[in-house]
């Protein structure tokens, strides 16, 4: 068993391909033969959801990375696991500078496009949104589940399946706060701009700077923070937008 964790039901294929490219287990959709749920003794897909993941024979997965015991909970991940030094080891790529630009305006308009496609949100009010937008602020992609990395784990298993990796031409929009792990995640990604609508943590703050990612948070109202990268967006006189 590779993780365990608690989930809104949906999408699982690709929470289970987001999770273990994001933790360096795989590198492309071409290192996967199947996923598929396991059934049991009569056949019928295992009650408990369990998913496997067959690997390429030419793929040797790096055993050391699963020595760690990944238990996830929908609530704040296995904190501290990861450190920043393991994530430049593992990290596919380099974090150098990209030409990806936008505005204090686009930025201000997202939260409303992401409530407008947060379908399951809307009737409980309870789910963590991860999406991705164009340069247009077309929402290209979005998934919602009760645990904020599930959800940013999905997104990036959809990524892999329309070939959009590395994300370095999209903005990436957190519902909630931006943690570590969510910033270790789109690292692994490729991104290069990510804004949350609550706060980040301070070691999710040194990722982002580390790794040349344009971090924003509590982007909501009329203004937002703007903690590392600003010169990736535009218009920043603002009375509204404030660096950290």
């Amino acid at each position: 068993n590779i993780s365990v964790t608690m989930r809104t039901p949906g999408h699982d294929f690709e929470l289970a391909l987001g999770f273990l490219y994001t933790e360096g287990i795989i590198n492309d959709l071409k290192d996967v033969i199947t996923v598929k749920y396991c059934r049991d003794a009569t056949g019928d897909i295992d009650s408990q959801n369990i998913v496997r993941v067959e690997l390429n024979e030419k793929v040797i997965p790096n055993l050391k990375k699963l020595e760690r015991n990944f238990y996830t909970t929908s609530s704040c991940g296995v904190c501290g696991k990861t450190s920043i030094e393991a994530l430049h080891i593992s990290c596919p790529f380099d974090g150098g500078e990209n030409d990806f630009i936008v505005s204090s305006e686009f930025l201000l308009a997202l939260p409303v496009e992401l409530r407008k496609n947060q379908d399951v949100f809307e009737h409980t009010g309870g789910l963590h949104a991860a999406a991705l937008f164009d340069k247009t602020g077309k929402c290209i992609l979005l998934r919602e589940d009760v645990g904020r990395h599930n959800a940013l784990d999905k997104l990036i298993g959809a990524a892999m399946g329309l070939h959009i990796l590395p994300a370095d031409n999209y903005v990436l929009l957190l519902s909630g706060r931006a943690s570590f792990e969510l910033l270790q995640k789109a690292a692994m990604s490729g991104m290069k701009i990510v804004a949350a609508v609550g706060a980040p943590s301070s070691l999710a703050v040194q990722v982002a700077k580390d790794f040349s990612i344009t971090l924003i948070g509590f982007l909501r109202g009329n203004g937002f923070n703007i903690y590392s990268n600003a010169e990736r967006v535009t218009n920043t006189e603002m009375d509204a937008v404030k660096m950290s």
